[in-house]
């Protein structure tokens, strides 16, 4: 696994949020995560996903990342990400989808404690689905909840390392606890994946450029 793991351990216990950390830190936001659903099922009717075997699926997700990290131009990198990320949704089990979809529409009203409540089902239901993992690490972020956060993030990355929303989400918070030089590995990494990461390019220049003012 990643070596930014190891910024895990010594936070993982923080049960409450954090204090605040001045006016440079970033407002927790849903959309640092990238963690809505990509698509609510249509009116009248409910969103349809085929059966694939799993093995398929992961070489199928294995081209695309490989397709991501190529694409020279916006316009593929956003189809191929939205290819991946459909992939992620994709729970197999239509219970499961439900809870998600009900839960995106939660996060998206602010309503955090529903949210948290559908997803603690959703991980119980579906223990090896990792957007399970990374919605509620999200909620938790929203919450400034960091520690719970930060124990679902990793989660979600043992299950799918590649997951460049729970790397940016790791990244974030590891910047707003102060670490630094963690938190520019991690952008970059996350980077790697997802070369069209604008939040994240932003704050690896930002990073970069700090790590240049301080003294040797």
């Amino acid at each position: 696994m990643f070596a930014t793991f190891l910024f895990l351990s010594p936070v993982v216990g923080l049960a409450q949020p954090v204090p605040d950390l001045g006016p440079e830190t970033d407002t927790p936001s849903v959309d640092d995560f990238d963690a809505l659903p990509d698509a609510e099922p249509e009116e009248g009717g409910q969103v349809v996903v085929e059966e694939t075997d799993p093995g398929e699926t992961l070489s199928k997700l294995d081209g695309l990342y490989e397709d991501l990290a190529g694409a020279e131009d916006l316009a593929a990198r956003q189809r191929v990400a939205r290819d991946i990320r459909r992939i992620w949704m994709d729970s197999g089990s239509d219970t499961v989808d439900l809870l998600m979809a009900r839960a995106g529409r939660a996060i998206q009203a602010e309503d955090h404690g529903l949210a948290l409540d559908l997803l603690d089902v959703v991980v119980v239901l579906e223990p090896s689905f990792a957007e399970g993992w990374n919605r509620r690490a999200t909620v938790h972020y929203m919450k400034e909840d960091f520690g719970k956060s930060l124990v679902d993030i990793e989660r979600t990355l043992a299950l799918e390392p590649r997951h460049w929303g729970a790397l940016s989400g790791l990244a974030i918070i590891q910047r707003r606890l102060g670490f630094n030089e963690q938190a520019l590995s991690t952008f970059r990494r996350a980077l790697e994946i997802h070369p069209g990461l604008e939040n994240a390019s932003e704050a690896v220049e930002s990073l970069e450029k700090d790590a240049e003012g301080e003294p040797v």
